[in-house]
């Protein structure tokens, strides 16, 4: 017993006068608050734990003593030094004041957004770096619609735009998951009651201990889920796939040459090019294509699935030498595509404009001239006025029908005319 008592006794000896008395930083009261809380409940468990419950208060409550006692002195040197700051600013000549430089943030409003307007996407993220005012204004909707209609406007459609309402959905119910409790959260939510989780809310905590969500989303350094900012960025980085169409799929294969095929795109950064994945034809496994290029790709031109019939809209409009693309599918368990083609004459006719009669009929002939004369794919013929799916196995079905208005769609057709006429 004699023995137990001297070697205490020189443990509170070693632990009085050899350990500094300077005050422990804030991190470390927290860590011994948390302590504490675990010991108080640990306590209710085991009775045997009350000795140590009553010693970790007895030193939280030292340490706390101490550090308020700290924060008091450097509080008054710092009032105290700022005093004498200001003292010497006015009694000094006027060579001896301090001149106020102008910055950007002196700037009105409308001129410093005239200014963010013309800064690149690069650019608009370094500025949203300098402070806190200038982060909300570069990450404003209005400052990326126009960057996100210039790069990616041509390619990305009201599918892909739907496809992203769901990626975001999908996010924020995650993070109403993770969220704190007084933001709706779940599992944060569960853990603050079942454990007071002091040390994870101190940072975000203002002098009354009450969580700072503005603060919160200060810290933050990413960009609201729903911002035109987060999708610009996540089509860049590649982490969101988006649906549009592809010319010539599969690096321009005979077999799809002047056709344009549904696929889930990601972009590759590093090469400028991105990576396809077209849907599965019947049995086979989804395709996957790689280093697709920019003047392959465009957004779906209507909203209809590839594995539903287009309802034609255009069809008592059809004059011969006009442009169109038609849905076709090798057989009904296969995706449609869309094909290019011009619509000619009836072998009735021959080909004079002044006597042409071949819109008042109710037959429409379909040329696809890449294909070599006597080729079975050369040619088709609809009916005007009940126009649905046509075709057989053997040469395919023939589906929904839109005509060509416009001179770039025409142009991004025929630009991938093949070099050879195709048997």
């Amino acid at each position: 017993m004699l023995f137990i008592l001297v070697t205490c006794f020189s443990f509170i000896l070693f632990f009085r006068y050899s350990l500094p008395i300077k005050p422990l930083p804030s991190w470390a009261c927290e860590m011994r608050l948390l302590s504490f809380y675990f010991w108080k409940d640990l306590s209710i468990l085991f009775p045997s734990a009350k000795f140590l419950n009553k010693t970790l208060s007895i030193n939280f409550n030292s340490s706390m003593f101490s550090a308020k006692a700290t924060k008091k002195n450097n509080t008054l040197s710092s009032a105290s030094t700022t005093r004498n700051t200001e003292s010497m600013m006015t009694t000094g000549t006027g060579q001896d004041k301090v001149e106020e430089e102008m910055s950007v943030l002196d700037l009105p409003n409308l001129a410093l957004e005239c200014i963010l307007e013309r800064l690149e996407p690069d650019g608009l993220c370094k500025m949203a770096c300098v402070s806190t005012y200038l982060k909300d204004m570069c990450l404003s909707d209005h400052l990326w619609e126009g960057h996100m209609k210039k790069r990616w406007g041509r390619i990305v459609g009201s599918a892909a735009y739907r496809e992203w309402q769901l990626h975001i959905a999908s996010r924020k119910e995650s993070s109403y998951f993770l969220a704190g409790e007084k933001e709706g959260g779940l599992l944060m939510g569960y853990l603050s009651k079942l454990w007071p989780v002091m040390l994870v809310r101190s940072s975000f905590s203002n002098h009354d201990g009450h969580v700072d969500s503005k603060k919160m989303k200060i810290s933050s350094p990413q960009p609201p889920v729903d911002s035109i900012m987060s999708c610009y960025r996540a089509l860049e980085t590649g982490k969101f796939w988006f649906p549009a169409q592809v010319f010539n799929r599969e690096d321009g294969h005979v077999g799809f040459m002047l056709s344009c095929y549904d696929a889930d795109l990601s972009y590759d950064s590093h090469n400028d090019t991105f990576q396809a994945r077209y849907p599965p034809h019947g049995r086979r496994a989804a395709a996957i294509e790689t280093g697709v290029t920019w003047d392959r790709l465009r957004a779906p031109p209507v909203d209809t699935s590839p594995h539903d019939l287009h309802i034609s809209d255009c069809l008592n409009d059809l004059r011969p030498r006009d442009h169109i693309e038609i849905q076709w599918r090798r057989n009904k368990q296969f995706p449609y595509g869309w094909w290019y083609g011009v619509v000619g004459h009836l072998e009735a006719c021959n080909g004079n404009g002044s006597y042409c009669h071949c819109h008042e009929s109710d037959t429409v002939v379909l040329e696809f001239n890449q294909y070599a004369p006597g080729s079975r794919w050369r040619h088709t013929m609809i009916n005007r006025r009940d126009h649905r799916e046509e075709g057989n196995e053997a040469d395919g079905f023939y589906g929904g029908i839109r005509k060509l208005y416009s001179k770039d769609e025409i142009s991004m057709w025929q630009q991938f005319w093949p070099a050879e006429i195709l048997e």
